[in-house]
C-alpha cells in the first residue's frame, strides 16, 4: 500500500510536469467516456430497463396494429387459443376540464376493460378497470397518471372525483404510480367507452396475454387458430385482409423496434469512438514509455521487476481514468439532453432523464479504457532490450522500440474512424435521396395547426371550423386557410370503399379517403390538373362532389376522360360526381407508391371528427413560422373552447416524414467529425514520435546533402502508408458491418462506392495534415544543433 501511494504521488507529479500530454489525454479519454456514457443511458433505459408491467414477458401485440374494430374484438372476446387476456386500445389526444381550469390537450387511451390485467399493472390509489366498465351504460370512468395527477394537486382523495374529458364527466376510479406509463411514456390519462358490436371503424390495436404454457414468441398455431376464425366470419379487401401474414409481437419488441436500430447503431458508433480515444492515449503513454526507456532499464538493472516497473504505469493511466471518467460523467450529464433529443425517440424522450447510474458507467467505462490502454506500454516492456537500452543510452541515441505498435495503434484508429465516416457518408445520401422525393404538396410557406375541436353537434362543429378559418385567414401574412382531418405524410387517415359505374368488375376495392374545406387543395400545394377543386358550392343541400387524384384516374379508368363521372361506396347515400382532378401527393409514407385517394368537403359529410388540421399558406416574403403564435391566438379569440393540438410547418412535417435516419445523420456527422479529430492527434503524435526517434538520421542525411523536401515526404509518406493501411482495413469493416443500417438506407447500397471513397479521401486528407507538420519540422531541423544535442 505505501508504494501504491508512493507512486500515486509520483505520478502525479509527473502528470503536472507533463500538463500538455495529461491535458490531452484526459480530454481525449473524457470525450470517448462522455458520448458512451450519455448513449449507454439511453440505450439502457428504452432497451434494456425492465418494462413497467408484471406480466410484461407475456403480453403480444396482434399484427395489423392500430386496424382492429371494435366488431372484430366483439367476436373473438375470451374465444382466442392461447391468450388468457385480450385487450383493445387506441391513443387519442383528450380535452380535459378539471373545475374552472382552462381546457388542456392532454395525451390519452381509451380502452376495453381488461387493458391493465393484460399487462398486470396495479394502480397506486384505487382500482384499475373491471368487466363492465366497457359496455354500454356503464358509468364513464378515468384513470390518471402519475404525473396528471400530480399536475392537478396530487391529493389523495382525487379517486371518486369527477374530471370532464372531451365534455363527458368521468369518475375517477384510480392513479397509477410513478413511472408506469403505456404504450409510451407521453400518456397520461386512461379511459374507457361503450364498446359497439357494429363499430367497424379500424383503429385500435390489439395486444394479448399468453395463457400458460405459451411462449409469447412462438404462438404461430394458436395464432393460424384466430386466423381461421376471422376468415369465417369476415369478408376482408385483399390489401386489407388480416388472415395474412398473421403474427403477435412480444410487447418489448413493438414498443422499441424503431429505436432499436438507431440506438444500437449510435452505441456502436460510439463505442468505436471510445477505442479510438484508447488507441489515442495509449500512443501517447507509449511515447512517454519510450523517452523513459533508460529510466526504465537501470530501474530494472538495479533490481525492479515487472511487476514494480508495471505498478506506475498502471497507476498513472487509472489517475488518468478517474479523471476523464468524472469529466465524461460531467460531459455525458450535459449532452444528455442533446442526445436524447437527436436521436429518434418520439415520445419516449420526455421520460429519458440522466441519473446516478450515468456517473456510475461514465467511472466504469473509464477504468475499464485504462486496462485496456495500459495494455500496451506493458506488451512495450516485456518486448525490452535491456543492454541494448543501456547502450544507446550511453552512444546518445533513442530506443526504437515501440514503432510498431505506434504503426498499429494508428492503423487501428483510422480503421474505426472509417467505418464511422462511412456510416455517416451512407446515411447522408440517403437523408438527400429522401428529400429529393416529391412529396406532391409545397413545403415551404405553409403552416400547420393541429386542433382538438369541442364535442359538440355536427352543425355547430362546421359552423366553428368556418369561424376558425374566417379568423385565421384575417391574419396579417396568410394568403389562403384550408382544412383537413389527416395531413399528408403524416399516415392514417379514412380508407373507404369505391364503386365506379363503368367498372363494375370491380369489388371490394378501398381508397385514401380526404375530408377537407374549400381551399385546402389550393393552401397545401396539390396541383390541378384537370377541372375544379372542392369550392363553397359544394354544400350539404348540392350534389356532392369529389376531387380524385391521377393515381385513382389510372386505376380506375385508364384512358378515359374521369370528369363528370360517377363514384359510389363511400360515407354518402348518394353517389358522388367528379369534378376535378389533382396531381398525387403523399398522403402517408414518403417512399409509398402512389395510392389512389378522394378529396370531399366537409360540409358533404355527415360526421365532423373533432381532431382537425388548419394549412396556412403564407403571403410572398412572409415566414410560416411568424404565423404560428398569432394563429394559436386568433384560435384562441375566435372559439375558446378549441384546444391547439400543436403548432408547426409543413417542413417539420417533411422532417419527420424523412423518419429516424434524418436524425442519426446528424449525430452521426458529428461522430464522424469528432473521429477524425482524434485521429488527427493520434496521428499526428505518432509521426511525431517516430520523426523525433530518427532526429539524429535526419540531421545526418541533411548535412550530407539531403534536401530538407526530401526529408518531409518521406515523413509525410509514412504517414500516408500508415493512413492507407487504415483505410483498407476499415473498408474491409466498413462492409460488414454497414448492412446494420439496411433499415434507414433509400436508394443507396450499404456498400456504395462513393460514401465509402468519401470516407477514405477524408481519412487521407486528415492524415497527410497530421503528418505534415512533424514533417516540416523534421524537414527544417538544423543539423549541427540536432547532433550537438545527441
Amino acid at each position: 500500500m505505501e508504494r501504491l501511494i508512493a507512486d500515486a504521488r509520483h505520478c502525479a507529479r509527473r502528470l503536472l510536469t507533463r500538463p500538455g500530454y495529461a491535458l490531452l489525454s484526459v480530454l481525449t479519454l473524457a470525450l470517448g467516456v462522455g458520448g458512451t456514457a450519455a448513449t449507454f443511458g439511453i440505450a439502457r433505459s428504452v432497451l434494456f430497463d425492465p418494462l413497467p408491467y408484471t406480466h410484461a414477458d407475456e403480453v403480444g401485440v396482434f399484427w395489423k396494429k392500430t386496424d382492429w374494430t371494435e366488431e372484430e374484438f366483439l367476436f373473438i372476446r375470451g374465444r382466442v387459443p392461447g391468450f388468457r387476456d385480450l385487450a383493445l386500445y387506441r391513443q387519442r389526444d383528450v380535452m380535459l376540464r378539471n373545475g374552472d381550469e382552462p381546457a388542456s390537450l392532454v395525451p390519452g387511451v381509451t380502452a376495453s376493460s381488461e387493458l391493465f390485467d393484460v399487462l398486470g399493472a396495479p394502480p397506486m390509489l384505487g382500482r384499475v378497470f373491471r368487466a363492465g366498465d366497457d359496455v354500454r351504460g356503464a358509468e364513464p370512468v378515468a384513470i390518471l397518471g402519475f404525473g396528471l395527477w400530480q399536475d392537478m394537486g396530487g391529493n389523495p382523495s382525487i379517486v371518486g372525483s369527477r374530471v370532464t374529458l372531451d365534455g363527458i364527466p368521468r369518475t375517477v376510479i384510480g392513479v397509477m404510480p410513478r413511472g408506469f406509463w403505456f404504450p409510451d411514456p407521453s400518456v397520461r390519462v386512461w379511459t374507457t367507452v361503450p364498446l359497439n358490436p357494429e363499430s367497424r371503424n379500424w383503429n385500435s390495436t390489439l395486444v394479448g396475454r399468453v395463457a400458460a404454457g405459451f411462449d409469447v414468441a412462438a404462438m404461430d398455431a394458436p395464432v393460424a387458430q384466430l386466423t381461421a376464425m376471422l376468415d369465417e366470419r369476415f369478408d376482408y379487401p385483399a390489401q386489407w385482409d388480416k388472415t395474412k401474414d398473421a403474427r403477435v409481437t412480444p410487447v418489448r419488441d413493438d414498443l422499441t423496434g424503431a429505436m432499436r436500430p438507431a440506438l444500437l447503431a449510435t452505441l456502436s458508433a460510439m463505442a468505436l469512438i471510445l477505442v479510438i480515444a484508447c488507441a489515442n492515449v495509449a500512443a501517447l503513454m507509449l511515447g512517454q514509455v519510450n523517452a523513459r526507456s533508460v529510466e526504465f532499464a537501470v530501474r530494472s538493472a538495479l533490481g525492479a521487476n515487472g511487476r514494480r516497473l508495471l505498478q506506475p504505469l498502471l497507476v498513472e493511466a487509472m489517475l488518468i481514468a478517474t479523471t476523464a471518467g468524472a469529466l465524461g460523467a460531467a460531459l455525458a450529464w450535459g449532452g444528455f439532453a442533446f442526445v436524447t433529443r437527436v436521436l429518434p425517440l418520439g415520445a419516449w424522450a420526455e421520460s429519458a432523464a440522466p441519473d446516478w447510474r450515468v456517473f456510475a458507467s461514465a467511472m466504469t467505462i473509464a477504468i475499464g479504457a485504462a486496462l485496456l490502454v495500459v495494455i500496451v506500454p506493458t506488451v512495450s516492456l516485456g518486448r525490452g532490450d535491456l543492454l541494448g537500452v543501456l547502450s544507446r543510452g550511453r552512444t546518445g541515441g533513442i530506443d526504437g522500440r515501440g514503432g510498431r505498435l505506434e504503426n498499429g495503434l494508428v492503423i487501428a484508429e483510422v480503421a474505426l474512424a472509417v467505418m464511422v465516416a462511412v456510416a455517416a457518408a451512407l446515411l447522408a445520401r440517403s437523408v438527400g435521396n429522401l428529400y429529393a422525393v416529391d412529396p406532391g404538396v409545397r413545403t415551404e410557406g405553409v403552416a400547420v395547426v393541429d386542433v382538438m375541436l369541442p364535442r359538440l353537434g355536427r352543425p355547430r362543429l362546421e359552423q366553428t371550423l368556418d369561424e376558425l378559418s374566417t379568423a385565421l385567414a384575417r391574419v396579417p401574412g396568410v394568403r389562403s386557410v384550408g382544412v383537413v382531418q389527416t395531413l399528408p405524410l403524416r399516415g392514417g387517415g379514412y380508407n373507404l370503399p369505391i364503386a365506379v359505374d363503368e367498372r363494375p368488375d370491380i369489388t371490394g376495392a378501398t381508397t385514401e379517403y380526404r375530408i377537407v374545406t374549400p381551399g385546402y387543395l389550393e393552401s397545401v400545394g396539390v396541383t390541378l390538373r384537370q377541372g375544379r377543386t372542392i369550392t363553397e358550392a359544394d354544400r350539404r343541400d348540392s350534389e356532392r362532389a369529389v376531387v380524385i387524384n391521377e393515381a385513382l384516374a389510372r386505376k380506375y379508368f385508364g384512358r378515359t376522360d374521369p370528369i363528370g363521372k360517377l363514384l359510389g361506396g363511400d360515407a354518402g347515400p348518394r353517389p358522388s360526381r367528379v369534378v376535378g382532378l389533382v396531381a398525387n401527393a403523399v398522403e402517408r409514407h414518403l417512399t409509398d407508391v402512389p395510392e389512389p385517394v378522394r378529396y370531399v368537403a366537409v360540409a358533404q359529410m355527415p360526421w365532423i371528427d373533432q381532431a382537425q388540421s388548419f394549412v396556412l399558406r403564407t403571403a410572398p416574403g412572409v415566414n410560416e413560422v411568424s404565423l404560428l403564435e398569432p394563429a394559436r391566438r386568433a384560435i384562441g379569440r375566435a372559439a375558446p373552447g378549441t384546444a391547439v393540438q400543436q403548432t408547426t410547418t409543413m417542413r417539420r412535417v417533411l422532417d419527420r416524414a424523412i423518419g429516424p435516419a434524418r436524425q442519426v445523420v446528424l449525430l452521426l456527422t458529428l461522430l464522424t467529425a469528432l473521429a477524425l479529430v482524434l485521429g488527427a492527434v493520434g496521428i499526428y503524435g505518432v509521426i511525431a514520435h517516430f520523426a523525433s526517434r530518427r532526429r539524429r538520421d535526419w540531421a545526418i542525411h541533411i548535412a550530407l546533402g539531403l534536401p530538407g523536401s526530401r526529408v518531409i515526404a518521406r515523413v509525410v509518406g509514412h504517414g500516408v502508408l500508415l493512413v492507407s493501411a487504415g483505410i483498407g482495413v476499415g473498408v474491409a469493416g466498413a462492409a460488414a458491418l454497414t448492412r446494420l443500417l439496411a433499415s434507414f438506407l433509400y436508394g443507396v447500397s450499404a456498400i456504395d462506392p462513393i460514401a465509402f471513397a468519401a470516407a477514405a479521401a477524408a481519412l487521407l486528407t486528415v492524415g497527410m495534415l497530421a503528418a505534415l507538420l512533424p514533417a516540416w519540422r523534421a524537414g527544417t531541423t538544423d543539423p549541427a544543433m540536432a547532433l550537438r544535442e545527441q
